[in-house]
């Protein structure tokens, strides 16, 4: 029987904290997932339209193998700003790729969502001074979700959009975890049922009363549809090559494909990362293959995909109107 980690979160992955910032007056804010010892980092962009920063140095070709921390923040391209403050206090602290005289470089990857306009200023206040903000408050545990960091001014289909996040234990003791900021042009509701799409994914009643409603949606608004893309990470404790980690992440978006509707478009930026701590092996079996982990690394991604499509789900049912965007919870009962 599939179970979630304590809290089902992304903090469910030792090693893990993730911080906030949240500005409700500009609609915009910034969320941070810090691995202070740093994690085996890969990443996937599918969308046509990305917003991102260090993605190139992801490719498992390239040097440097750990990251510590990845940024997802609203703003757009002047979202970006905000990884300079990560940055800056990931060094005050020690963190980063060793280099000369004992300093540090933080490696430091970032994806940005379109919000813009959102707020009474159509570009956000958004800073470096954001991203420092965020990381001094992480923490491990829970944390909200919906209009909180990157999800603050997300929008997902017609209907406010936000941050999930969400955690699984597989078999082999292993975990998978989810974060992710929703703001797509597809939709999250199946217009004929008015329920999530991927619904029946549900673990433990994780989504509460307002998974069990069927909703009538709002019509299709003539607004400019290019304001879009979804954002997020999978994490696990399994140890994984550079190029594993990068698998993960083109697994992780079957999951965002199946809760997203339409999903990875011109329109739309659609990133993953994917961040493993190396904590536990994974499980071999000798079989026909030439990798012996080959059958749990697939049990792996699928359960990344499936994980991504919860938290997408929990990002949308957990938030709240705000700024004129309508959220699930408000809307009129099938």
């Amino acid at each position: 029987m599939a179970a979630t980690g304590l809290n089902n979160a992304v903090t469910d992955i030792g090693g893990l904290i993730v911080g906030h910032y949240t500005d409700m007056d500009a609609v915009c804010g910034v969320t941070v997932i810090i691995c202070p010892e740093g994690a085996v980092a890969g990443v996937d962009v599918r969308g046509s339209a990305p917003g991102t920063r260090e993605t190139d140095l992801l490719d498992p070709v390239n040097l440097v193998e750990r990251a510590q921390a990845v940024v997802l923040s609203g703003g757009s391209v002047f979202g970006l700003a905000a990884a300079d403050g990560v940055v800056r206090w990931l060094a005050d602290q020690g963190y980063g790729f060793p280099v000369d005289k004992g300093q540090v470089v933080p490696i430091v990857p970032a994806a940005v969502l379109y919000d813009l306009g959102r707020g009474p200023d159509f570009i956000p206040s958004v800073s470096d001074e954001w991203g420092l903000r965020a990381c001094r408050n992480a923490k491990g545990g829970t944390f909200s979700m919906g209009g909180i960091g990157a999800g603050t001014g997300a929008m997902a289909g017609g209907i406010k959009g936000g941050l999930g996040t969400v955690s699984l234990i597989l078999d082999f003791d292993i975990t998978v975890a989810a974060v992710v900021a929703v703001n797509s042009l597809g939709s999250v509701i199946n217009p004929a049922s008015g329920r999530p799409w991927e619904i029946g994914l549900e673990v433990d009643g994780e989504f509460g009363d307002q998974g069990k409603r069927a909703v009538k949606l709002p019509q299709p608004s003539q607004n400019n549809p290019t304001v879009n893309t979804t954002i997020g990470l999978v994490a696990t404790d399994a140890v994984l090559t550079k190029t594993q980690a990068k698998k993960m992440a083109q697994m992780a978006h079957d999951g965002m494909a199946r809760a997203i509707r339409p999903s990875h478009t011109l329109f739309d930026g659609d990133t993953v990362f994917c961040l493993a701590t190396g904590k536990r092996e994974l499980p071999e079996d000798r079989g026909i293959f030439a990798s012996p982990q080959a059958q749990a690394f697939n049990e792996l991604g699928h359960a990344a995909a499936n994980c991504m499509s919860r938290a997408i789900i929990s990002g949308v049912l957990s938030a709240r109107s705000l700024a004129g965007m309508i959220a699930f919870c408000d809307l009129e009962d099938r």
